[in-house]
Parts: C-alpha cells; sequence; structure tokens
C-alpha cells in the first residue's frame, strides 16, 4: 500500500491550502477603496488627498501616487492619505512599501478599521502570518464604518483561515463570528468541513464536504476533502468512483491524481503505477509526487529505478528518516546490505521511535554478520510492533552466532509455531539447527 503520509502530505499542500485560497480569494486584491477610509481618518480630507483618491478611482496610479507623495512631503502623519498611499502601492504590488504605509497609517490612526485590516490581509498574503494575525485581530474590534459589517466578516474570515494551521477551536470561532455577519458561502462551508476534518470529527467534515459538492460539483477542494475521508475508510470503489468524475471535470488536478493514484494503489490495481509516472513528468519537483512514485516503483519490483527518486530526496532533505528507511529497503532489495546497514542506522539515530527502522537495522545487521546490533534492534522494534515469523527467526539466528543454544532453540521454535508452513526454506533450516540444538552431548 502507498503509505498514507505520502498522500496526506500533497493533500494538505494541493488540496488544504486550495480551501486557504478559495477562503481568502478577496485577500489577493488590494484592500477596500481609499474613498471608504474616509469616515475613521481624524481630520477633514484635503481637497488635495480627495483629488488624488479620484485619479486612484481611475486607477491612474502615477498620478496619485505623485499628488499622494507631494502631500505627505508637509503632512506626514495624515492617516488618511498615508492609507491611500499604501493603497496605490499595495495595487501596483510594492508589497513591502505597503506594508510600511499600512504600518504609519496605523501608527497615525490605530481606531483605522481599515489599515489595521489591509496591512493584515497584505501580511497574510506574505506568508507572514505571525504578523499579519494580531492586525487582523485588531480590525475585528473596530468600528468598521462606513465599510459595513460585510467587510469586518472579511476580516474573521481571514483570522479562521491563519488559526486553521495552528488552533482549529479557535478558527471555527473565527468562522462563526464572520457568519453573524454575513450569510454562509460555499468557501465557509468548505473551511468548516476541513476544520471538522483536522478535529477528526469525520461524520460532520463528511456532511459539509457534500453540502459543497451539492451546489458546486466541480469543487476540486471539496472532492479532495470527500476522497480523503473516504480513503481513510479504506472505502476504494467508493473513492475511485467520485474521483473519476471529478478528473472528468478538472483532468491535470494534482492533488485528484495523486488520491486517485493512492486508491488504484491500495487496491493493488496496475494503473497506479502510469498514473503516478505522468504526474511527476507534469510535476517533476514535487517531492511528494516523487515519492509517491518510488514507492510505487519499489512495490512493482525496480528498487533501482526507486532508489534513484529516494537519492536525489535524500539529497534535498538528508536528515528525512523516512526517507532514509525506505532509502534502506531498496538497497536490501539490491542485496547491498552494508549501504543498507548504514542508512537504517541513522534512521534509527533520528527517530528511534519508528518501528521500521528497527527491523530494517536487524535485518542488515544479520547480513552483515552483527548479531550483537541484530538482538538490540530487535529488542527496540519490540516495544513497537509485535513478533512476526520473520522476527522470530531473526532472534533465532541471532542467539544460535553467539552459541547460546537455548535462546537459539526457543526462538526456532517460536518462529515454526508462527511460520506455518510459509516459509519453508527457514522452516527446514530452524528444524536442522533445533535438532542440533537440543542434541545431548
Amino acid at each position: 500500500m502507498l503509505r498514507f503520509a505520502f498522500f496526506v502530505l500533497l493533500f494538505a499542500s494541493a488540496a488544504g491550502f486550495a480551501q486557504d485560497s478559495a477562503q481568502n480569494k478577496e485577500a489577493q486584491v488590494p484592500a477596500a477603496p481609499p474613498v471608504a477610509a474616509t469616515a475613521a481618518a481624524p481630520q477633514p480630507v484635503s481637497a488635495q488627498v480627495a483629488a488624488a483618491e479620484a485619479l486612484i478611482v481611475k486607477s491612474n496610479w502615477k498620478a496619485a501616487e505623485a499628488a499622494l507623495d507631494t502631500w505627505l512631503a508637509t503632512h506626514p502623519g495624515d492617516a488618511h492619505a498615508l492609507f491611500d498611499a499604501a493603497y496605490v502601492a499595495d495595487a501596483q504590488n510594492r508589497l513591502d512599501e505597503a506594508a510600511a504605509l499600512y504600518r504609519r497609517a496605523v501608527e497615525a490612526d490605530p481606531q483605522s478599521f481599515e489599515a489595521h485590516l489591509s496591512l493584515g490581509l497584505l501580511l497574510a498574503r506574505q506568508g507572514k502570518l505571525t504578523e499579519a494575525r494580531p492586525e487582523l485581530a485588531a480590525a475585528t474590534s473596530l468600528d468598521p464604518s462606513p465599510a459595513g459589517p460585510a467587510t469586518k466578516a472579511r476580516a474573521w474570515r481571514a483570522l479562521a483561515a491563519i488559526d486553521r494551521t495552528t488552533d482549529t477551536t479557535q478558527a471555527s470561532s473565527d468562522l462563526l463570528e464572520a457568519l453573524k455577519l454575513t450569510p454562509e458561502s460555499p468557501a465557509d462551508t468548505l473551511l468548516a468541513a476541513n476544520l471538522a476534518d483536522q478535529a477528526g470529527q469525520y461524520d460532520a467534515a463528511e456532511t459539509a464536504y457534500r453540502r459543497v459538492l451539492a451546489k458546486d460539483p466541480k469543487s476540486a477542494a471539496a472532492n479532495a476533502g470527500l476522497a480523503h475521508l473516504l480513503i481513510m475508510r479504506k472505502q476504494y470503489p467508493e473513492a475511485e468512483t467520485m474521483l473519476r468524475a471529478a478528473l472528468e471535470q478538472a483532468p491535470d488536478d494534482p492533488a485528484l491524481t495523486a488520491q486517485l493514484a493512492t486508491v488504484l494503489a491500495d487496491q493493488d490495481k496496475a494503473e497506479a503505477l502510469p498514473l503516478i509516472q505522468k504526474l511527476h513528468q507534469q510535476h517533476p519537483t514535487d517531492a511528494a509526487i516523487t515519492r509517491m512514485l518510488a514507492e510505487l516503483l519499489a512495490q512493482a519490483g525496480d528498487p533501482a529505478g526507486s532508489d534513484q527518486l529516494y537519492s536525489g530526496l535524500l539529497a534535498a532533505s538528508p536528515e528525512d528518516p523516512d526517507l532514509l528507511i525506505a532509502h534502506g529497503q531498496n538497497l536490501i532489495r539490491q542485496l547491498k546490505y552494508p549501504e543498507a546497514f548504514a542508512a537504517f542506522d541513522k534512521a534509527t539515530r533520528l527517530d528511534p521511535a519508528n518501528p521500521d527502522g528497527w527491523s530494517g537495522l536487524a535485518f542488515a545487521a544479520s547480513r552483515t554478520h552483527q548479531p550483537s546490533i541484530t538482538l538490540h534492534a530487535l529488542t527496540m522494534r519490540s516495544k513497537y510492533l509485535p513478533e512476526v515469523p520473520s522476527t522470530y527467526f531473526l532472534w533465532a539466528t541471532a542467539y544460535d552466532t553467539l552459541h547460546d543454544k537455548v535462546q537459539a532453540a526457543t526462538y526456532y521454535h517460536h518462529f515454526l509455531d508462527a511460520s506455518a508452513g510459509k516459509f519453508p526454506d527457514q522452516e527446514w533450516q530452524a528444524r536442522q539447527r533445533i535438532i542440533l540444538l537440543e542434541r545431548k552431548n
């Protein structure tokens, strides 16, 4: 099966953040028109500033900027003019300059709802969420007049989009505040679904995703969210049907394609590999897609091809224990035991709680004739996972190599009890060793 962690990674970036984009679509454009700030200004608007605003309405940015610069040269504390100048810089995508001007507007008038909101939205667009949040929170506490409740709801929604990354309860509260001011939108329903999903409230999340899809069957984010739930519940046929229908509407959507590949792989369908290969060709630098392809290649019996991809990923993330474990597993398949031992040894030092690392180290140590390390790795593994026939056999052979006859015979017996005829060669070996180990001198 495809490692679910890889799928989650891709889903989070392509589907979860797609929801953020839908939720914050308004934040992609400059803040509310400057003329809306007039009522919040601490002093009447001068004729010069009013003339600049008339130019802004016509999108004559250069002329408006020149007029505002002239005015601010002699009136540097005019909050209204500072806001207008920030808006002009924002509209021309000079974001750092716009942020500085919005900050000056806030300093000049700390009660300016528009300045706090615009600064918060701009910082959020820049990915500066820690700086954006207090500005947006300040906006929610201020009177939005004359912008109105819809604009204040916009501040609450932007807060919800930020808080969903750290505190789903707070994000839900933010969203509820927005819904007190304006009707629920499909983006709101989608955010509510995602928050429920993150909080483990899967039934509520499914209901919300289906509500979005009832209104917009083409919603890629809602389709991806619902597919995520179906995959978690191992409802693969239903997820496959839904994803195929969604991809007919959005054939190039990477999140939906990756999810379909996951579903196909979990059903052992050969179609999964060419699907991910095509997706990788389209997105060769996407690490999550590369991981998925690497794992599918390994499953398909191409450890060399798989490891070529893992080696590239490790070059970028050499301390990733999951990558090291996958790399080690491919080396084992290629009979490169010393190299595999080194990979597993590093992985277990980086993540001692990962039993897959200890399993690999135990096997690699056995193949490189290090029975004491094999026993240590098996001891660590047993803290997290129950024994299986292969681990019983490793215990037995390690003790056998160390000439501990009692322990070796005990574990050979455990192996024979657990293997139930599934490993005939090793079972023959175990029986022969038991005869010798239990022979009385």
